[in-house]
């Protein structure tokens, strides 16, 4: 019997195991043949310490010591820059108010991305701030520590049955059987479906789709230092990535928890919305996807022990905020885990307890 079994392969689980391998033997599975298959491989993640909820805040300012030495090197400078058309000042405003977003002149943002359509966009306000996450790196950094730790990670595991045992767990994939005093959900879209397995009760987490389409540099032109693009109300955004530029409704539709297509007509709408804020004509996407994005019903994060049973250890409900409160969510399951008082505030471990949902 091992002493933490940790159930997906994304962000969340491999930094929750990274952790744990520090105090205890620790074994990852996943269901696809590589990690960060689904959601945590498909992020345009970005890393902003104002942007989210409050708990999501506490969150990402919490993790900030580790960015500086475990992770780095895994930020780079990006920026983000909030756009208006006539009509949108309202929001505009609430949401430069939210993020502590600085205004700028328009001259000062088409010289930032020259592209702008100054005649239609007014208004423009900046975050310095906000940096790039090469997700890639930040994954196989946790990773290594986890397998330097002596940890496992177990691929091709699909969970097909969950037994509550004396001490523990047994997890039964299609040719394998686990045991562990400790069992993290870190299953994301399917967390729900693991809570169930284990005989416990759902949250309620809904995975939304999000498609993502990939566009050729504007007129060819160097990207690197464009900020990441928003309308208000996060109607739609676009980034650089890998010298194209990536481009999303930023919607949220329900699906079902599985390996998410993108859908014509949002990459669509997508496009138009961005082409009203620019003046170089939209070109045929190069590519597109969709991920899912899971959420709890109040839209927080969910860490830690389940109500009913206190070695079943939540991870999940990241909903788009995976990676960048990664480093301090990963502290505090282990935390939850191993017994120990947790570093954040007991109102912020209030707030992302699954125990919030017990009527």
């Amino acid at each position: 019997m091992i002493d933490f079994l940790v159930i997906g392969g994304g962000i969340a689980g491999i930094s929750v195991a990274a952790r744990l391998s520090e105090d205890g033997s620790c074994r990852v599975l996943e269901r696809e043949a590589h990690l960060a298959y689904h959601t945590s491989g498909r992020s345009a993640a970005l890393y902003e310490e104002n942007y989210g909820s409050p708990s999501t805040i506490a969150l990402a300012k919490a993790g900030r010591a580790d960015w500086d030495n475990l992770l780095a090197g895994v930020l780079s400078p990006r920026g983000f820059m909030l756009l208006c058309l006539r009509g949108e000042e309202t929001q505009f405003e609430a949401d430069q108010q939210h993020m502590g977003l600085t205004e700028i002149s328009m001259a000062e943002a088409q010289a930032r991305v020259p592209i702008l359509n100054t005649q239609d966009v007014l208004r423009a306000a900046c975050s310095t701030t906000a940096q790039d996450i090469d997700t890639d790196m930040m994954l196989q950094r946790f990773a290594k520590l986890l397998r330097t730790n002596g940890g496992v990670i177990e691929t091709h595991q699909c969970v097909q049955a969950i037994e509550k045992i004396p001490n523990g767990w047994r997890v039964t994939c299609q040719e394998q059987t686990f045991t562990a005093r400790r069992l993290i959900n870190a299953a994301g879209a399917w967390g729900d479906e693991i809570a169930t397995l284990a005989g416990l009760t759902p949250i309620g987490l809904t995975p939304m789709r999000r498609s993502v389409a990939r566009l050729a540099a504007p007129d060819g032109r160097d990207l690197s230092a464009w900020p990441m693009l928003f309308g208000p109300g996060e109607r739609w955004f676009a980034k650089a990535d890998a010298g194209a530029l990536i481009v999303s409704l930023a919607e949220e539709t329900p699906s079902e928890p599985m390996d998410a297509w993108p859908h014509d007509m949002d990459l669509a709408e997508a496009l138009a919305r961005y082409q009203d804020y620019v003046t170089e004509e939209v070109t045929r996407p190069i590519s597109s996807w969709a991920g899912l994005r899971t959420f709890a019903p109040d839209r927080n994060l969910v860490l830690g022990a389940a109500p009913q049973e206190e070695s079943f250890i939540w991870a999940v409900g990241q909903g788009g905020y995976g990676f960048f409160t990664a480093p301090a969510a990963s502290q505090l399951v282990a935390d939850i885990a191993l017994g120990q008082t947790p570093q954040l505030s007991a109102e912020i471990v209030a707030q992302l307890s699954p125990a919030r949902f017990v009527t």
